[in-house]
């Protein structure tokens, strides 16, 4: 039974990283090892749980109702383990965070210190980019997301939304001439988050349809602040969270462009692997950020 144990734990890993290699370089076994375990794991309950490809594995019926029995049974020994350990309640450890660079300017930084005050055993690591970052192959603990829509799945938890202003400097609307509805924005000089932008902008105003405009962009960048910076220099219009723009706004290096009309808002959501423990570290930082109020 022992055996049969080790090699379902095994094979949950290779299923989360993807590949033998991954699983192997983790558990420190070789590649062969960890293939040899889930082939022994497949002949004694003879049945196929992968499909193997020189590129990618993937999961059988059987192998997708083994694995979902397999977490389940090693997230209830997780949490046994932290329990006895004491760990839950003194928690130490490393966690590598991956987040958009807009929000080291927002409060969601500010719940970050505060965790870390709370803490202080914790090695924290956040990189803040606007380039998406995969957890697993970037090896990233959690990963903080701006999405246009709400998504729904075990792994990820909505923690606030963010909204979104249309900005110029003061010296770029003086070349432009004065505009009260969006549509009159598409020959503007277009400041733009790629990928994002490549979307369209939606604007809605009172119970009205919303309008969608798709600008050609002057200028793209990945980074939320370049973009602000480049605003205050006069190179055109872009959009912002209204956090970022608002100290602009307050010192008169930028206006707020059409500001009756509103767009869409950005949910900000956590994600995390399938397979991170209930009372472990991520959990705990995910919770203490989901309850901080960020409007």
């Amino acid at each position: 039974m022992i055996d049969r144990l080790r090699q379902m734990a095994i094979f949950a890993k290779t299923i989360d990283h993807g590949s033998f290699r991954g699983a192997a370089n983790e558990l420190k076994l070789s590649p062969s090892v960890v293939s040899h375990h889930i082939s022994q794991l497949e002949e004694h309950l003879g049945v196929t749980l992968i499909y193997r490809s020189t590129r990618k594995l993937t999961l059988t019926t059987d192998g997708e109702r083994l694995l979902a029995a397999t977490r389940a049974m090693l997230e209830a020994v997780e949490d046994e383990l932290l329990d006895i350990s004491g760990t839950s309640r003194d928690p130490s450890g490393e966690l590598r965070v991956t987040l958009p660079s807009a929000l080291s300017q927002s409060k969601l930084t500010d719940s970050i210190a505060r965790f870390m005050e709370q803490y202080p055993r914790v090695r924290l690591t956040l990189d803040f980019s606007d380039s998406k970052k995969e957890l697993i192959d970037h090896g990233f603990d959690v990963a903080i997301r701006f999405w246009l829509k709400t998504k729904k799945s075990p792994n990820t938890r909505k923690l606030f939304t963010v909204e979104r202003v249309l900005v110029a400097s003061p010296n770029y609307l003086k070349t432009r001439v004065p505009i009260i509805h969006p549509s009159e924005l598409q020959d503007w000089d277009w400041l733009a988050l790629s990928p994002v932008h490549t979307k369209g902008i939606r604007f809605s105003q009172n119970d009205e349809d919303p309008i969608k405009i798709k600008p050609k962009a002057r200028v793209f960048a990945n980074d939320v602040l370049a973009l602000y910076r480049m605003a205050t220099n006069g190179l055109g219009v872009t959009s912002i969270p209204r956090f970022l723009a608002a100290e602009g706004v307050k010192h008169n290096l930028l206006e707020y462009v059409l500001p009756n009309w509103q767009l869409d808002r950005l949910h900000v959501f956590a994600e995390w692997p399938a397979n991170a423990p209930k009372h472990g570290l991520i959990h705990l930082l995910i919770n203490a950020l989901a309850v901080f109020d960020y409007e």
